[in-house]
């Protein structure tokens, strides 16, 4: 059974008088526990593909099913806590929350799930990447890569089916790079997750189970390692 089944999606954007189509006709499956990078060129529709998948944003046509659940017309009150719980997000720019600390951003997630153990979770998963001494410093006092680690431990602390990651290394130095693909391999593999991630690194395409090339918004080839 496939974890993620998307078909026929498309996302059109209306700018004044124009209909921009971003991603045209594409059909997908993901099996539980792939790793599925998502490469092309600038403006191919990456990103806009990966947040139709994980329901941040709705496709003006086709049906996306998570697990045999269509998700495609859920209200955001059904869709928001589905979201939190079944998805981890990792962003190129972190997103971590300013006013709370690494703790409190890790936690985050779990407490909005009504998770009594959050604190417990959240604390294992920083000691996992190394970062619990640094669990009472706020973002702006972290590194980069210590932010990375951070997002990465928030994306898995509900133990979510699906972790989708948005060029996460992409405003890091390749020390720091190789540093959080290691880790996000190692703790993907370590908790059974299915991971998504849109990538312009070659490196990280060739470690991936299978690699879609989009072009155009359209899915020009798919390749296995």
């Amino acid at each position: 059974m496939t974890i993620l089944d998307a078909r026929n999606l498309t996302r059109t954007y209306r700018v004044e008088n124009r209909e921009i189509t971003i991603i045209r006709d594409v059909s997908l499956s993901v099996d539980p526990g792939e790793f599925l990078v998502i490469q092309g060129n600038s403006g191919s529709g990456k990103t806009t593909l990966l947040t139709l998948l994980s329901g941040l944003d709705r496709p003006t046509s086709g049906r996306i099913f998570i697990r045999d659940r269509e998700i495609t017309h859920l209200g955001e009150d059904e869709m928001a806590p589905f979201r939190n719980r079944a998805f981890g997000f990792v962003f190129q720019s972190f997103h971590l929350v300013p006013s709370l600390n690494a703790l409190e951003n890790v936690m985050f997630p779990a407490e909005l799930s009504g998770n009594g153990h959050a604190r417990k979770k959240a604390e294992a998963l920083l000691d996992r990447v190394g970062l619990l001494p640094r669990r009472g410093h706020f973002p702006h006092q972290l590194s980069g890569g210590e932010k990375q680690r951070v997002a990465i431990c928030r994306a898995l602390v509900n133990e979510p089916d699906i972790v989708f990651a948005d060029e996460p290394t992409g405003n890091l130095d390749a020390d720091n790079s190789a540093a959080i693909l290691t880790l996000l391999l190692h703790l993907r593999k370590e908790k059974g997750a299915t991971l998504i991630l849109v990538t312009h690194s070659a490196e990280i395409a060739q470690k991936a189970d299978r690699r879609l090339l989009l072009s155009n918004g359209e899915i020009s080839t798919a390749r296995g390692n």
